[in-house]
């Protein structure tokens, strides 16, 4: 079966890489969400652990079960709160404060100019009194940026949006919350960090996307998709390979057969005229639903260690091909 090898050396590099931006690992909340982008929920909360991270992010209540022994505190992004487990949860919308239970910790989700979720400025002061109503434990409030890795004044725009959330929740009273408005993109182009932490999540797992104006910080991938030899066969010149016969062989040559398709995530856009692993094979044929061909009897194939790459070809972005990856394919993770 294919298999995704987890670099320890360059997530903890990436890691170094953002401490530097935050000047403490206490500033960081690691994102582990859709099963950590892709790269294996309880490993990469394992990874963090061991780096010294304490706060987890992640979008649902499962996810923060599985990983609840990692971390002292996890953020749950979208999922219903319940005051079993000790979780944060993220309120989206000044409606949802009515039905969450007594007691439960909360974030309140600004809208500084997103539209996606959270209340807005003007409920900013009701929502404050209804948290306080209800008997929930504010523990933060929070926005979240669209244009932070755009070359654009739209950044600035929402930063000066927040600095004024922050105002009024201090004139209403509130004291001892914490404030976060920094993803992966607004943490790599920011040089002077004063919020309380950074959510990190593709730029852990060595992504950005940033113009190259802003590429100062050096990242590097964490994961890389494997895949072992099945068959190996000798084609005669004018042989097809796979469905529909698309390769043509152009001469007498040794072909190979590996353990990945597109049912394990490889996305099936790809082909042989746009894709090409590092070692310099090409995709003979379609990608099937288990396996790819390549010509050579290698035991083992790199298909892809650099995500952005695969994007590129794809007209997509890192994260859709890393979370594309199936949770059933197994997660390894190398220390070099």
């Amino acid at each position: 079966m294919a298999t995704i090898k987890l670099s320890k050396k360059n997530f903890y590099h990436n890691l170094n890489q953002i401490t530097l931006q935050t000047g403490s690992v206490e500033k960081i909340a690691i994102v582990l969400k859709d099963n950590a982008y892709g790269h294996g929920l309880v490993e990469m909360a394992r990874l963090a652990c061991e780096y010294g991270i304490t706060k987890a992010v992640v979008g649902t209540t499962q996810e923060a079960e599985a990983i609840s022994a990692f971390f002292t505190e996890v953020v749950v992004l979208g999922d219903t709160p319940k005051v079993e487990g000790g979780f944060t949860y993220v309120l989206n919308a000044l409606e949802a404060i009515a039905s969450v239970p007594f007691g439960v910790k909360v974030e309140l989700k600004v809208d500084t100019g997103m539209h996606r979720n959270g209340i807005e400025l003007h409920q900013l002061e009701e929502a404050l009194f209804h948290i306080q109503e209800r008997g929930l434990l504010l523990q933060g409030v929070m926005t979240h940026y669209r244009s932070a890795d755009v070359l654009s004044s739209e950044f600035f725009w929402q930063q000066k949006r927040f600095e004024v959330v922050k105002q009024r929740v201090k004139e209403a009273g509130v004291e001892g919350v914490r404030f976060h408005s920094h993803n992966s993109a607004s943490i790599l182009r920011t040089h002077h960090f004063s919020e309380d932490f950074v959510r990190v999540g593709i730029g852990a797992y060595g992504y950005s996307e940033l113009p190259p104006l802003f590429n100062v910080v050096k990242l590097k991938p964490v994961l890389s998709l494997w895949a072992k030899r099945m068959a190996t066969r000798h084609l005669k010149k004018g042989q097809r390979v796979g469905y529909g016969g698309d390769f043509i062989a152009p001469k007498d040559m040794v072909v190979s057969t590996y353990d990945v398709g597109y049912g394990d995530g490889l996305m099936r856009g790809l082909f042989e005229g746009n894709f090409l692993t590092p070692s310099g094979h090409h995709l003979l044929g379609r990608i099937s639903m288990d396996f790819v061909t390549f010509e050579g009897e290698e035991e083992e194939v790199c298909l892809f260690e650099n995500a952005q790459e695969v994007a590129e070809v794809l007209g997509t972005i890192s994260y859709e091909v890393l979370t594309q990856l199936h949770p059933s394919v197994k997660r390894e993770v190398v220390e070099e």
